[in-house]
């Protein structure tokens, strides 16, 4: 009787476990990004966490028919307009200058950016490392980890990137 009752209440977990990672790509980025993005039509999903510690990236991109996203992002203070601020600048698409490189941090295996240049949009950086109400931003290059979330809304085509990096 007491191996039956372990059984049920492993079959109750593992299915349980099972319906927590079966979220859509648009549930993961509206939960993520605190935007309704549900009628994001996916271009591509990317998750490449796994192995012991889950380190890794996500990376999935949105097409929107309208800007209904582009009006939802603009109500959110936490959004900011482009141009990128330089740690934004070195984490998506890297830094060059004279004597050094800094990035890009979202990137495939070959070290090119994940997101494709934007000219007009708005991002969020949700630093994940850092603890609450502590300094963020420029500091976040001069970790030895990782772990933040980003989001970019391209306004020109209507296309949310959104990308998440553990290290």
């Amino acid at each position: 009787m007491k191996k039956l009752g372990v059984l049920l209440i492993a079959a109750i977990m593992s299915v349980a476990l099972a319906a927590c990672g079966n979220q859509t790509p648009q549930e993961i980025v509206s939960e993520e990004l605190g935007i309704d993005v549900s009628d994001g039509i996916e271009i591509s999903n990317e998750d490449t966490h796994g192995g012991f510690h889950g380190d890794g990236h996500t990376f999935i991109s949105l097409q929107f028919d309208d800007n209904s996203v582009l009006g939802a992002i603009k109500k959110d203070a936490k959004w900011k307009e482009f141009p990128l601020d330089a740690a934004m600048q070195a984490l998506v698409y890297g830094l060059n200058d004279e004597e050094s490189q800094i990035g890009p941090f979202l990137s495939d295996g070959q070290g090119n950016a994940l997101v494709p240049e934007i000219q007009n949009g708005y991002y969020i950086l949700i630093d994940r490392y850092a603890e609450k109400d502590k300094a963020t931003g420029a500091d976040i290059l001069n970790r030895g980890s990782f772990n933040f979330t980003v989001g970019l809304y391209d306004a020109d085509n209507n296309i949310m990137y959104f990308c998440k990096l553990d290290t």
